[in-house]
Order: C-alpha cells, then structure tokens, then sequence
C-alpha cells in the first residue's frame, strides 16, 4: 500500500521522485496508467507542488514517466532508465585491470579551428586501443595549447569539457594499416571500434574513432 508522508515532515524533491519511483517498481501505478495530478500527489504527501512537479520532471527524464500537456502523467508501458551516456578514462580503465598505463601522443596537427590528435593508449607497455580524435576548438579554445603529455586528449576532455549529449557506436572492423602498425596485429584482424561524439549546448566538442586491440570486450551495466 501507499504510505503518504506524515504532515510534519518536510520532503524534498528527491523523496518524491522515491516514493513515485516505488510506486512505479511495484506496480501500484501500472505500465500505461494515468498518475495522480501534481496538486493531489502534493496534498498526499504533504509538500509543494513545485516538489512534485521536479520529481516527476526527473523521472520523465528518465524514461519511467510520459508527460503530456492537458493530457496528464502516464507510466510508461515498458518503464526502464534510459541509459545515460559517460565517457570512460582509459587510464583508469587500464588500472583497474591491475595494468600500468602509459600514452604516446603520435600526432597532433591543428587545421583551422580543429585539433586533430592521435594517441596510443598503453597496458603494461602492450597496446591496448589507438584513439584518433578531432576537438573543436571554436568549442573548447583551451584544447589549443593543451599538450596532453601529462594526461591524455581522453582524460583532459572528461575534466575540461562536460557534455550536454552525444552519440556513441560500436562495430566490429578489420584492422587496417594504421591499426596494424600502432596495436601490432595482423592485418585485417577484426578489431572492435567505439565511435563518439559528444556535444555542449553551443555545438560539437570532440569526435573520436578508437580501435581497441584484438580481443578486447565490452561489459555494460544496466
């Protein structure tokens, strides 16, 4: 059963998002139901209205809620979390394989307001991936005098630029001469490839193309 919050506690936004979030997971609201309006959930648990309204705000941003305007709240008929997106740091990656991590800048050419970088990303002095990347430096001016000796184009992104969205594909590709050269495999080896772009509300960051060594897999948590 539901259980309202007493009167004499103040919630947040985030105990409502809870509670809402409960109400979802064991199905006292069902896929494809019609919830409670904002001003009866704030009268039942006893906030305001503008709690609730960024609590449900959250979870629709999520995936478990579909908002419609004079239409009201609906549980979605397959509630789940959208996957959000982050950007892994290889180096830390590569430790916490119990792996010593090095890098190797192989070129770095700026052509107009672009930085293209390759760099080497290193496991025990074994190559791991080959990253060839491209920043915009309209977007991120400060890119241009980076060196990314001490840390990697990878990890100097993840501190510097914080990304509003972006897309990310992976797909198995034979190694080509670039491949075979920096991750020392045989040609036409299959090789699995992340491609990613990230972007900030005033336009693209970065793209990259990073081809991993053979062997490599992914693991996802959901």
């Amino acid at each position: 059963d539901d259980v309202p919050a007493g009167r004499d506690v103040v919630l947040g936004w985030q105990d409502v998002q809870a509670e809402a979030l409960r109400r979802i997971q064991t199905r006292a609201w069902p896929p494809g139901g019609l919830i409670p309006n904002e001003a009866a959930l704030a009268e039942e648990l006893g906030c305001a209205r503008a709690t609730v309204n960024r609590a449900l705000r959250a979870l629709a941003a999520d995936g478990w809620l579909e908002r419609r305007r004079r239409a009201g709240t609906r549980v979605t008929l397959s509630p789940q979390r959208r996957a959000q997106m982050s950007v892994p740091v290889l180096r830390q990656e590569i430790e916490e394989l119990g792996k010593s991590y090095a890098h190797q800048v192989l070129s770095r050419t700026v052509k107009g307001n672009n930085l293209a970088i390759q760099t080497l990303h290193l496991a025990d002095n074994v190559p791991y991936a080959v990253e060839d990347r491209e920043i915009n430096l309209t977007t991120l001016p400060a890119a241009r005098v980076a060196g990314f000796v001490d840390i990697s184009a990878n990890e100097w992104l993840v501190q510097n630029a914080p990304f509003d969205h972006g897309t990310m594909d992976y797909s198995a590709e034979p190694a080509g001469d670039f491949e075979v050269v920096h991750l020392s495999c045989a040609a036409d080896a299959p090789l699995m490839i992340l491609r990613r772009e990230t972007f900030s509300e005033t336009g693209l960051i970065t793209r990259v193309r990073m081809a991993y060594a053979p062997g490599r897999a992914v693991r996802l948590e959901i």
